[in-house]
């Protein structure tokens, strides 16, 4: 059909249908040209920046080798450079933020979804997908101000008066409450993430088919019985892709981080009471210190692996969706 409409049209006089189809079969052509060199300098820019970071990052990373990554050490003043305390507090504060915000991320999406009144929804989703767009700086003096008090005096004093002579369990919170400490900067990780993982869960969960939830309850299901035998197994993989995105942002954040997780040691410990740095804030704190041409190598050499550390989230990711079974292309990831 489609054939024979083209060959009529084909016979119009002034050939002037003939020369639209080239046009738009050019146009065509010229839009696909446009799309793929828009998508091509997406992956030249990452290649470019990490060139760049690599080759300024060479002499350090030449210098310590694999100690670069394993070391413990970290002091300028001899040369020395072991960025494993920076891993590690980047990894420790994250999954703190992350282990508080997504069980509450998934609970208010469930309300919204599930309990909401149709006029209610709007606002609370408003509300709280408006802490996405405050600027970290804002949460960092916010919570110099009014988090780490509060949390040094009504959570961290107590939680150690009560672990304090616990076994094991005191490793947790060896070293004096001072409010600027790992536990800190992974509370105000978890706010700042937690608009991501509620907006993406709550599309999630929206998106499960009506009829699961109709059959659930056809069969006798309560609300909370239909939620937990429909609506999270089939959302699953979508709630933790949602998770990782919001791991990949607290990996990444700087200023709130380096303003509250104290930038005063570089001992790896379990202590949530521990001050520390990320990856982050240390590149903040020392990249106008830098005196040296190696010890600004060594900090481009953070950069390097806080860029690997972020890929192998988005990898992780994926994979775990995959083990799930979800379609990355529904999560977004």
């Amino acid at each position: 059909m489609a054939v024979q409409t083209a060959r009529r049209a084909e016979k119009l006089p002034g050939g002037r249908v003939n020369l639209a189809g080239r046009g738009s079969a050019l146009g065509d052509r010229a839009f696909q040209g446009i799309a793929f060199a828009f998508a091509a300098s997406i992956l030249v820019l990452i290649v470019t920046i990490f060139v760049v970071l690599f080759v300024d990052a060479r002499v350090a990373l030449a210098q310590e080798g694999l100690r670069f990554i394993t070391g413990q050490v970290w002091n300028p003043n001899e040369s020395i450079f072991g960025a494993l305390p920076y891993i590690y507090g980047t990894i420790f504060t994250s999954l703190i933020g992350l282990l508080i915000a997504t069980p509450i991320a998934v609970g208010a999406s469930l309300y919204i979804v599930e309990y909401a009144p149709n006029w209610l929804r709007a606002p609370i989703s408003f509300i709280v997908e408006l802490l996405a767009v405050i600027p970290s700086v804002i949460y960092g003096f916010w919570g110099l101000a009014v988090l780490a008090p509060f949390l040094r005096d009504r959570v961290e004093r107590p939680l150690k008066a009560a672990l304090g002579d616990v076994p094991v369990l005191n490793a947790l919170v060896e070293g004096p409450a001072r409010g600027r400490d790992m536990f800190v900067a992974g509370v105000i990780l978890s706010i700042m993430i937690l608009p991501t993982i509620m907006s993406v869960a709550r599309e999630v969960i929206s998106t499960v088919p009506g009829t699961q939830r109709e059959g659930m309850l056809a069969l006798g299901a309560t609300k909370w019985e239909m939620i937990k035998g429909a609506v999270l197994p089939y959302a699953r993989g979508g709630i933790v892709g949602a998770a990782i995105l919001g791991l990949g942002r607290a990996i990444g954040e700087t200023m709130a981080v380096t303003m509250l997780i104290g930038n005063s040691s570089t001992k790896i410990s379990w202590s949530l009471l521990t001050p520390g740095y990320t990856m982050a804030s240390a590149i903040a704190n020392q990249f106008a210190d830098a005196n040296s041409a190696v010890h600004f190598s060594a900090i481009i050499g953070v950069a390097v692996v806080l860029l690997f550390v972020t890929g192998a989230v988005n990898l992780v990711a994926r994979l775990i969706v995959s083990r799930f079974g979800g379609d990355t292309r529904a999560t977004g990831i």
